[in-house]
């Protein structure tokens, strides 16, 4: 079949994602499915279709399965002793009530490192009320800064799952793509705050109207701080540890990279954050670690089923070679990254989803590394983070996070996009500006 041809039917075929899901409100993985066997059996070999179908959502399962179920454990844990509250109080108390959207924003970028941009906004969202209402901040400005301070990480940093898989796809080294994604997320989250302090200036929106009495109730007590931070810090320190061990010592010779090498390893890091989250239990009781592991699974399970499927998607688009063809008409032009942070921000506002819009964008991307000059173990992590500032780009009406961020702050759609949704263009645009201007020095 020729370049035209397998180009229109890739075409056809995103934005059929985008009609099913979207417009017809089908579930992604059904929609993703039928799609890619569509697109499978009309460009690739049909003896060769079972086997990439079948090897797609197997790989990218294999890659991100134990990371995004260990993550939701120790999010679930968080959430049900109360340990985001004792993270968010903590951090109050040092930035001072006149800083509360500081503290929820600092809060936000924290838990929202192993937790679901969703699930973490709604477990805090009862805090940005109470802020709000305390510190008489336009509850416009606080619910941004908090959604965008999640949205942030989520984008960026694994364990959350686009960027998981589409690490898996593009074979990026996990920690380092961690460590760079922080560095990369705190301007995004800081050019959101600014946008959304300019939206809110002089528009006379109003603070909650509720204490935070209601949202400390339903805990009999709050876990110290340092028990609340360890099952979030630690992950990332043994990951860390590692990746910057790494960096001196390539061939994993020495003792310290010995002691690390296992318990820095993603998956070991992660699990070793839940059996700390544990301890946060008042009550260690088999039952109640069976129900926690019970509820973790439950969460994981439609995520793990949606990024597979994702990422079957990705494979067939891969075989059918239109990513090396684009490629090598990209050759020359001088476009680079501009050209995953395009695709992504084009998929991300089309369809909603941004694990989908990342895990697309790296199947389509892969094959022009080498044509782009991204063909190396930097220009491959920029080109992750170039994905996942594009993935920004713009959370509105179609996206469910949108959803979640009006509906649990009692913000009207017309504020909802005016202030939350424009600080998600300011932010993309801003990480991306950073990747760019880093790509200079390290590529």
């Amino acid at each position: 079949m020729n370049l035209a041809a397998v180009s229109i039917l890739v075409a056809v075929s995103i934005v059929a994602i985008i009609y099913l899901t979207s417009s017809l409100k089908l579930k992604a993985f059904v929609a993703l499915f039928l799609v890619s066997v569509f697109l499978a059996f009309t460009t690739l070999p049909p003896d060769t279709v079972v086997n990439t179908i079948k090897e797609g959502f197997g790989n990218t399962m294999a890659s991100i399965g134990f990371l995004i179920i260990f993550g939701a454990m120790i999010g679930i844990t968080l959430d049900r002793t109360g340990a985001t509250i004792s993270i968010a109080n903590y951090i109050l108390s040092k930035t001072g009530e006149k800083r509360s959207a500081r503290a929820i924003g600092i809060t936000g970028f924290i838990t929202g490192l192993p937790i679901f941009c969703d699930s973490g906004y709604i477990i805090l969202s009862g805090l940005a009320k109470s802020f709000s209402a305390r510190s008489k901040v336009p509850m416009a400005f606080m619910a941004t800064v908090l959604a965008t301070s999640l949205y942030s990480v989520h984008c960026l940093i694994p364990p959350h799952p686009g960027a998981l898989a589409a690490a898996g796809i593009m074979d990026v080294n996990v920690g380092n793509l961690i460590l760079a994604g922080i560095c990369f997320a705190v301007p995004g989250a800081l050019a959101a705050w600014l946008w959304s302090s300019l939206m809110v200036k002089n528009r006379n929106y109003p603070p909650a109207e509720i204490t935070d009495e209601a949202n400390q109730r339903k805990y009999e007590k709050l876990p110290s701080p340092v028990m609340a931070f360890l099952p979030v810090v630690a992950p990332l320190l043994l990951i860390t540890v590692k990746s910057l061990i790494m960096l001196v010592d390539r061939d994993g010779s020495s003792l310290i990279y010995t002691i690390f090498k296992i318990p820095g390893e993603p998956v070991f890091a992660l699990a070793i954050g839940v059996l700390l989250s544990l301890f946060l239990l008042r009550k260690k009781d088999i039952e109640s670690v069976n129900s926690v592991f019970t509820e973790a699974i439950e969460k994981a399970g439609p995520i793990l089923i949606v990024t597979a499927a994702g990422g079957m998607f990705g494979m067939v688009i891969r075989e059918t070679g239109i990513g090396e063809a684009a490629g090598r008409l990209m050759a020359g032009t001088g476009a680079g990254l501009l050209v995953p942070f395009l695709i992504a921000a084009l998929m991300k506002t089309a369809q909603g989803s941004s694990t989908v819009a990342i895990i697309t964008t790296a199947s389509f991307v892969l094959p022009m590394l080498d044509l782009l000059g991204l063909d190396s173990e930097w220009g491959r992590i920029l080109a992750m983070l170039s994905m996942g500032a594009g993935s920004m780009i713009i959370s509105h009406a179609n996206d469910s996070y949108f959803w979640v961020v009006s509906s649990f702050s009692g913000l009207d759609i017309k504020t909802s996009l005016r202030v939350y949704s424009s600080s998600t263009v300011a932010m993309g645009i801003v990480v991306f500006g950073c990747v760019w201007l880093s790509s200079l020095f390290l590529l």
